[in-house]
């Protein structure tokens, strides 16, 4: 008598698919998170490339993973520890254990685990036989030979099937999870239309994996996660590098300024300018630069001319733009920035995300160099910051720099797409044809100059690197001038502090401890702190979004807390920046380098330490 599999309904489940860096795990997960967003899943995911080019096979330094978390729940971040691992060879497993929940489910490919395997990724016995895996549950599977015997009767190549083999592995998992198949399916024929065996591949291992996990009796239960309660609106599963794209895209069209972007391919930051790339049709202009230095200075001559004026990198990327950063700013001229930041210095990890740009930013050129300095949080907040980046460089003529990092930029969430009206309005200060009182660096009251277009009638100007005689803008080398002018744009850049939001807290307005933490950290943060005020701590959470200018209400609302705890994701950056802002206060820290994001515990343990003592 056949028995059926029952169902168990979860709020949320994170999935972890790891194996070398050319078993697909970037793809499979991206299929899954994307299925999870169709049926109505909140999502959160953290791809984990490795950090050589082309490491060795079966060696832990060459694993590669994908991290995906849903729920009916507001996801923030893509877990701590996974409820179900698959690992495609010994390697995979070997890295990623410690990342597996006591209990959790892990779904091997055993046709890998062979003795050269072994050795490769460090193991001196068989996992399978030492007793190691004991606390969980292990579904050991064939995937290389299931896959060839489903697909013999397609004549196709064994690289071809072998290549393929994830896509059995992600059916079992659609299986397990009771998600449908067809959302993946009309990928494959939309993607390898032009190439029908391909798709007839790809559909007959998927539907292949998704039967034989209704025979394996080490599953007693499949998980059914219920979909999330959001607003009824059009949504999508979107990464922070096309949020990014999207939010210039949307800025341009607002503004009523061109869009152009000057860059060059640096891990994590490249998707953005092949995203911009797309959209010829919306008047975007891109140009992929020879180096960083001439990106930066092709986007600093292209708002010259008017335009919403790009570049985008990473750290070392940065570095490089440094002079030209400092031109932008002598000349006055609307320039966004964007760091997508990675593990430093030099080369360090380039596929790890870190928040160790932050002094870069805020101070990494030669003379007094201010500029205003923003971060997102969020892949889907990307567009949103990216867009105020915009709006804040256009209307108060200064360079923006926008810090992403890589954990966000290639994470992906559900995004609820707005509408380009609802946005709030951008005004540029742009000078008009033929004004008698027009001179180049005239002010307002935020010491703002305004922008002669080339070709306007009437407002030809001088422009250049040489300091500018205030109002007039010719060259000029008088010391109180210059003095004066450093003044101003300083003082410009502290204004912006009148047009930002105040800083806001979650949680009470005041208490026995301040969270402030910045950047990709938003999630985790969040999470602890959530956890404290649910056992009755007096706990509340500051994210600052706005780093130069801080929000004008800073000081009275640290003023609040009896204590207040700084987490970042370098070793010190923003606290120390506090420290010289905000003197007033003692601040605590927590800080992890490793290339990591934080988890949920190690944070509640720090911060029960400090309310401890």
């Amino acid at each position: 008598m056949e028995v059926k599999t029952k169902t168990v309904e979860n709020d949320e489940v994170v999935i972890k698919f790891v194996g070398d860096s050319g078993d697909g795990m970037q793809l499979i997960g991206t299929l899954l998170s994307e299925t999870a967003a169709q049926v109505g899943n909140d999502i959160a995911t953290f791809p984990d490339f490795p950090a050589e080019i082309r490491a060795p096979q079966n060696t832990v330094a060459g694993v590669s993973g994908f991290q995906v978390r849903f729920g009916s729940n507001k996801i923030n971040t893509p877990g701590d520890f996974c409820d179900f691992l698959i690992a495609m060879n010994p390697a995979s497993l070997k890295a990623n254990l410690k990342w597996c929940k006591l209990g959790a489910t892990i779904i091997l490919n055993i046709d890998s685990f062979d003795e050269k395997s072994f050795a490769k990724a460090g193991y001196t016995k068989n996992p399978l036989d030492d007793n190691s895996l004991s606390k969980y549950n292990i579904i050991p599977v064939q995937m290389n030979k299931m896959s060839k015997d489903a697909v013999g009767h397609l004549n196709l190549d064994n690289k071809s099937i072998d290549k393929s083999k994830n896509i059995f592995a992600l059916g079992m998992v659609y299986y397990l999870f009771s998600l449908p198949i067809e959302h993946t399916i009309n990928f494959f024929e939309k993607k390898f239309k032009k190439k029908p065996e391909i798709v007839e591949l790809n559909k007959t291992l998927l539907k292949e994996g998704f039967n034989y996990a209704d025979t394996i009796e080490a599953v007693n239960a499949k998980i059914y996660v219920p979909p999330s309660k959001v607003e009824k609106a059009k949504y999508r599963n979107i990464t922070g590098n096309v949020a990014t794209a999207w939010g210039f895209l949307a800025a341009a069209e607002r503004s009523g300024r061109p869009l152009f972007l000057g860059s060059y391919p640096i891990t994590p930051a490249t998707e953005i300018l092949m995203e911009l790339s797309k959209y010829k049709n919306l008047g975007a202009k891109v140009l992929q630069a020879e180096d960083e230095i001439a990106g930066i200075c092709a986007a600093i001559g292209a708002s010259f001319t008017g335009s919403l004026a790009l570049t985008t990198t990473s750290g070392p990327g940065l570095s490089l733009k440094s002079e030209a950063i400092g031109l932008a700013v002598m000349t006055e001229l609307p320039l966004v920035i964007v760091d997508v930041q990675r593990a430093g210095p030099s080369t360090g990890l380039p596929t790890k995300s870190e928040q160790s740009d932050l002094y870069q930013a805020l101070w990494g050129r030669n003379g007094e160099c201010p500029v205003i300095v923003i971060s997102a949080s969020s892949p889907s907040n990307c567009f949103y910051y990216a867009y105020m980046a915009a709006k804040y460089s256009l209307e108060h003529m200064t360079p923006v720099i926008l810090l992403t990092e890589g954990y966000i930029g290639f994470g992906s969430q559900l995004f609820k797409i707005p509408r380009v009206a609802d946005l709030p309005s951008i005004n540029p200060p742009i000078a008009k044809p033929n004004d008698p009182n027009y001179k180049p660096y005239n002010r307002d009251e935020r010491l703002v100059r305004q922008w002669a277009i080339p070709g306007t009638d009437g407002l030809r100007h001088r422009i250049g690197g040489l300091e500018k005689e205030s109002g007039i803008g010719n060259v000029s080398i008088d010391p109180q001038n210059h003095e004066l002018m450093v003044k101003y744009r300083a003082e410009k850049v502290e204004k912006v502090a009148d047009f930002i939001p105040e800083q806001e807290v979650e949680g009470n307005a005041e208490g026995d401890l301040l969270v402030v933490s910045w950047g990709s950290t938003y999630g985790a943060v969040n999470a602890a702190v959530v956890e404290m005020q649910n056992a009755g701590k007096k706990v509340s959470h500051a994210h600052i979004h706005y780093i130069m200018p801080l929000p004008k209400n800073i000081h009275q609302l640290f003023s609040k807390f009896k204590k207040i705890v700084v987490c970042e994701l370098n070793a010190g950056q923003l606290v120390n920046y506090f420290r010289m802002k905000e003197p007033d206060f003692k601040y605590e820290q927590h800080n992890k380098v490793q290339g990591l994001p934080f988890n949920t515990n190690e944070l509640t343990e720090k911060f029960n330490k400090i309310l401890a003592n």
